[in-house]
């Protein structure tokens, strides 16, 4: 089985679409026989696509620190619950187990996840597809902000390539499934 790791928010966002579409994406999963990887928690879209899975019949592993656990927001009906020492244990061990990864809406820890898996990839210390489910234009400002960056050549269009971007689960699997790793020399000179 493949597993993909999901990078989103503990909290369920203003938008309804929010949810609806953490719940197309486990729908998705289930219908790819993919297993998730994702934060461990019980709550926001976190909570929401693990019990989404788990109603479908799906794979699920959780990896949280203690920390967390201690204040109740472990997820302990899933498949497995994996406790960790701390946040670097955690984001370490959830790339381990990802075959790629996905960013749903999320707060400032959503996009450290992602940024982190964005850079492994720029340096070459992984070739794992990235994926970006936009919904509802929730990343508009992001991808506007990570294009002035490339005119300001501080990130190169390829690097900017590595980023897969869809609005619905179903399409952003595709281009997940098609990603041909791009080998390049990271420097800008």
């Amino acid at each position: 089985m493949q597993y993909i790791t999901v990078f989103c928010g503990s909290s369920k966002g203003s938008n309804p679409l929010f949810v609806e579409q953490a719940k197309a994406m486990a729908q998705v999963f289930l219908q790819h026989e993919i297993g998730l990887v994702y934060g461990g928690g019980n709550v926001g879209l976190m909570g929401e696509i693990a019990d989404a899975m788990m109603d479908g019949g799906g794979e699920v592993i959780g990896v949280i620190p203690q920390r967390l656990v201690d204040i109740e927001v472990a997820h302990h009906d899933i498949s497995r619950l994996e406790v960790v020492p701390d946040m670097r244990v955690r984001k370490a061990r959830m790339a381990e187990l990802a075959d790629g990864f996905i960013t749903l809406p999320g707060g400032i820890g959503t996009w450290e996840e992602l940024f982190e898996v964005f850079t492994l990839n720029q340096l070459g210390y992984m070739t794992k597809p990235i994926g970006l489910l936009n919904v509802a234009g929730y990343y508009d400002k992001l991808l506007e902000f990570i294009s002035h960056a490339v005119e300001m050549k501080f990130f190169k269009p390829q690097q900017y390539e590595m980023l897969l971007v869809a609005e619905e689960p179903e399409e952003l699997l595709r281009k997940m499934v098609a990603y041909k790793p791009i080998k390049m020399d990271k420097w800008i000179k």
